[in-house]
């Protein structure tokens, strides 16, 4: 049996944030409706964007979850996307750093959601 799996990001603003996501990923939403857009993140799994269900959302509640980017290359290549994501003018919630997994650093989305960049596993 085939299956896929889909992250579901709680956004204010489907398109707005599909704006901010295409620019930061470097991607093209792959399905389309007014309030929930989906990009395919490849082999069975795509990250979508929902405004479905906002009823408390704001940037000043807390995350407890992140989306995370697995980058190639060492720690050069996640101080290289920190230093074009920062020129983007994203909101820095964590400068690069090292952790127990590697060096990291975390970003939020403008709806407050937290994009985290690792080294791949």
């Amino acid at each position: 049996m085939s299956s896929s799996i889909v992250f579901i990001v709680y956004v204010n603003d489907a398109p707005e944030a599909a704006r901010f996501y295409a620019d930061l990923l470097d991607i093209k939403p792959s399905f389309e409706t007014p309030r929930y857009i989906a990009f395919e993140l490849g082999d069975g799994a795509d990250l979508a964007l929902w405004s479905g269900q906002t009823d408390v959302l704001t940037p000043a509640v807390p995350r407890t979850s992140e989306v995370c980017l697995a980058l190639p290359g060492g720690p050069d290549s996640i101080d290289r996307q920190f230093e074009r994501w920062v020129a983007k003018g994203v909101r820095v919630v964590s400068e690069p750093h090292e952790e127990v997994f590697g060096r990291t650093f975390v970003v939020a989305d403008p709806d407050g959601n937290l994009i985290r960049v690792a080294p791949v596993d």
